[in-house]
């Protein structure tokens, strides 16, 4: 049974105690793993106007850190806790914000809503052409 100050939790329904490092949720540990790192640096040596935020975990997703850049084109990567993401911006010079307190920039929206907008391809609705500028075959029954 549950002691106070024990190191186990309560068994529920038959089923063996855990041990409280493994009855936490689970987190990513250790930082922004290599991998996220390298993606991350190299949005940030690909554009110009790049700002941090850090978004909060969710018990389905870790804690992830948003880069801006100065349209709105943006990436998200996961982060082992606030202190690891704002440690990165830091390092590179970024602004750093809570989108708690904060919210996302409109740019990130507006060029969110034009990629949708272009069907995924990156191209924003008034680069496509429009269905009336694409030659049509001859109809076989006119």
């Amino acid at each position: 049974m549950f002691r106070h100050g024990a190191e186990e939790s309560v068994a529920l329904f038959g089923r063996r105690p855990r041990r409280a490092a493994e009855a936490a949720p689970l987190r990513r540990r250790g930082g922004i793993d290599d991998g996220d790192r390298e993606h991350l640096e190299a949005f940030l040596g690909s554009r110009r106007g790049v700002e941090a935020y850090l978004e909060p975990a969710t018990t389905v997703t870790p804690f992830t850190v948003v880069l801006v850049a100065h349209d709105g084109e943006w990436t998200r990567r996961t982060c082992g806790d606030p202190e690891d993401a704002e440690r990165f911006a830091r390092r590179h010079d970024l602004p750093f914000y809570d989108v708690r307190a904060t919210g996302y920039p409109p740019r990130m929206r507006a060029w969110s809503s034009a990629r949708s907008k272009a069907g995924g391809d990156g191209q924003p609705a008034a680069v496509r052409r429009r269905p009336e500028d694409h030659e049509m075959p001859p109809d076989p029954f006119a």
